[in-house]
């Protein structure tokens, strides 16, 4: 049943309706600094000491609270297209049950708290990317500039919360060494691949046009066609990106590929299933298969960063000429 907005909201209520618009279930997403942290590990394991774990500890504090201070405004703001969706018209915002004055301030308060323990408990270069994850937060969800109404510019500015996480793992790790570009783009596109075929699922739910397109204004300019057609892109992409950083830093990760793929295929297949979890990503451990494939990737890829193949290396010797300006693979040990 639907709450009118003007009707009486009792004071329990109301706290309540608050903490479910911080949608604390939603850190499931904080998982994906975890390779921030594990790849500066696998070069430097002096890198790992008690100081470190607790360090980490409150990254995931600070993370937390400032992608749920982006999670309050996006409620807030998105309270009138959400009354025009299947499933979030029940969203607290959306039913009328939240004070927008105290949105505001949870949603400021929560960000300089989290901000203020990235800065005193982790470290500089953490903070201000921790600032710039809330930034991104604000330009996809404040007029005139809402970049979550542009079509493409939407996915690839909800996208770049990906390696902006893997920097914040990063950086909670260590200052000293530079996470490589290639492995950063990689990160950005594979969150794009996801986030676009999330949008492919949302607008093949609702179905009508009008509707979709009343609800999400980039849904007025996709289409089922140009949005497959963009996630092939950014699966290429991801793919490319994630080939140079492998080819460059850690041959051994090549063995993990056939894995990636069945993972990305069965996410695929995943978003043409009605009411799909791939529209709610944190209830994707719903799917057991995608968990089996996902876990099965992540722990053959941890292992692939740590043990060394030598041999591996004789495979892919260089068989053209080499140029001058050609150098040897970089090996992260």
């Amino acid at each position: 049943m639907i709450v009118a907005a003007t009707q009486h909201v009792s004071f329990g209520e109301r706290v309540k309706a608050h903490v479910r618009i911080a949608r604390l279930d939603h850190s499931i997403k904080n998982l994906f600094v975890l390779p921030g942290i594990i790849i500066p590990l696998s070069v430097d394991r002096s890198l790992l000491d008690h100081a470190l774990i607790i360090r980490i500890v409150w990254a995931f504090v600070s993370l937390t609270l400032v992608a749920c201070s982006n999670y309050v405004i996006n409620e807030v703001l998105d309270a009138p297209f959400d009354r025009l969706h299947p499933t979030k018209r029940l969203r607290p915002a959306a039913l009328g049950l939240v004070h927008t004055g105290a949105a505001y301030a949870q949603w400021l308060l929560m960000m300089i708290v989290g901000v203020a323990i990235g800065y005193f408990a982790v470290g500089r270069l953490f903070a201000v990317t921790a600032i710039v994850l809330w930034i991104m937060g604000c330009l996809y969800n404040f007029p005139p500039i809402r970049t979550k109404d542009v079509p493409y510019i939407d996915v690839l500015t909800e996208s770049v919360n990906n390696p902006l996480r893997m920097l914040l793992g990063w950086y909670a790790v260590t200052e000293f060494i530079t996470p490589p570009v290639s492995l950063l783009l990689s990160y950005w596109f594979i969150g794009c691949y996801f986030m676009a075929l999330k949008r492919f699922s949302e607008m093949s739910e609702i179905g009508d046009k009008a509707v979709s397109g009343a609800y999400r204004r980039s849904f007025r300019y996709y289409t089922a066609e140009s949005l497959l057609v963009s996630v092939v892109f950014y699966a290429s992409a991801s793919m490319l990106f994630f080939g140079a950083f492998t080819i460059r830093y850690r041959l051994e990760l090549l063995l993990a590929y056939p894995l990636v793929a069945i993972t990305m295929a069965i996410y695929f297949r995943l978003s043409f299933q009605k009411g799909s979890s791939v529209q709610n990503p944190e209830k994707l451990y719903r799917e057991p298969l995608l968990m089996g494939s996902f876990v099965a990737t992540a722990v053959l890829m941890l292992l692939l960063l740590f043990v060394d193949l030598p041999k591996l290396s004789n495979f892919f010797l260089p068989t053209l000429p080499i140029t001058p300006t050609q150098t040897a693979p970089v090996r992260v040990r």
